[in-house]
């Protein structure tokens, strides 16, 4: 049976599973630093293997997996370029300036997606005044653009123009198997279209922490040497990579859930009046409830009063759904809220 997490805020507040509680506590460990933990040498050997690529890197946030790959990729000075609303220009604190020195160019993408000659105007001609454009960041899903997968076309499509101009290309795959289940493509469908990519464990699929990087086993090598410099440098760490190794080989497939109530969650919120902002495709929901006249203390106040957790900010919110969440929670959230707005 699976415990109930009633909590909207993110799906980076999914709890392990028993399975993987069991597995930490199994774990058998060495040192990471020195390779000698082979529960983590097993987790990069499976992340690899799932998406195509010839090493894996354990890591201790998205946000670290980002930032190692994007160092390994680039000198200071380059330019990059990303999507306006992504992950790593929008979310990562500046780490591509602070730690990278890099110059950042954003391009609007269309739900998510930069056409490619958008891409190519924003690259660099060769120049003495220039920086030169060296990489290109992609999000898949895209998470501003409310979980919209991007396909493998057009995916293919920018590695294209990048690799026609001898860019490197990044994939912030977060939430990438996301994509593959909503898309109904093996992963490698959409991996194969990156150099590297930066994978979590710690959002739909469930583990308590972590993310892995894979790639070519030269960039990966770098990574893990930015990994070592930024502090990352994990000892015993097999007993919280045991839980990934679960996340990737056993809660893929459930996935689907949770974008199948997330749909049925938008389907009831929109007919009491709350505006549904996004295409529904993956496990987010983006609401703006003044249409109904509700303030965010109004949300705030009634989704607490059915238990669960939830904070409204600007009129809307984002709504993830996640392990945890269960088809006949969110009908008794949709009936429990339809009688407090009425």
């Amino acid at each position: 049976m699976v415990e109930k997490n009633l909590d909207f805020r993110s799906d980076t507040v999914t709890w392990p599973t028993p399975e993987m509680r069991e597995a930490a506590f199994k774990a058998k460990v060495g040192d990471d630093v020195m390779g000698d933990d082979p529960t983590v040498n097993e987790l990069e050997r499976i992340a690899a293997e799932i998406t195509g690529k010839e090493a894996g890197l354990f890591v201790t946030s998205g946000t670290m997996g980002n930032a190692v790959c994007v160092l390994a990729h680039t000198q200071r000075g380059d330019e990059i370029i990303l999507e306006q609303r992504s992950h790593i220009f929008y979310n990562e604190v500046g780490g591509l300036a602070v730690m990278g020195q890099l110059m950042a160019r954003t391009v609007p993408g269309e739900l998510g997606w930069m056409k490619p000659e958008d891409i190519e105007k924003a690259i660099r001609p060769d120049n003495i005044h220039f920086p030169p454009t060296t990489l290109l960041c992609i999000e898949n899903t895209h998470n501003s653009a409310g979980g919209i997968a991007l396909t493998p076309k057009q995916m293919k499509a920018d590695w294209d123009v990048a690799k026609k101009h001898g860019l490197g290309v990044h994939l912030d795959g977060a939430r990438v198997f996301n994509a593959s289940v909503a898309l109904g493509v093996d992963v490698k469908e959409l991996t194969k279209y990156a150099d590297t990519v930066q994978i979590c464990l710690s959002k739909g699929l469930s583990a308590p922490v972590g993310s892995v990087v894979v790639g070519p086993a030269d960039l990966v090598k770098k990574a893990r040497k930015y990994r070592k410099m930024l502090g990352g440098g994990m000892r015993q760490a097999g007993i919280i990579a045991a839980p990934g190794i679960i996340a990737m080989t056993k809660m893929v497939d459930r996935l689907k859930d949770d974008h199948d109530n997330a749909r049925l969650l938008a389907e009831g919120l929109g007919k009491m009046g709350i505006k549904i902002c996004n295409q529904v495709q993956t496990n987010m929901v983006y609401i703006d409830y003044t249409p109904i006249g509700w303030m965010d203390a109004d949300w705030d106040k009634a989704t607490k009063k059915l238990g669960w957790k939830s904070v409204g900010h600007g009129g809307g919110t984002r709504l993830c759904t996640h392990y945890g969440i269960e088809r006949e929670d969110i009908k008794a959230f949709v009936d429990g809220l339809g009688k407090l707005v009425k």
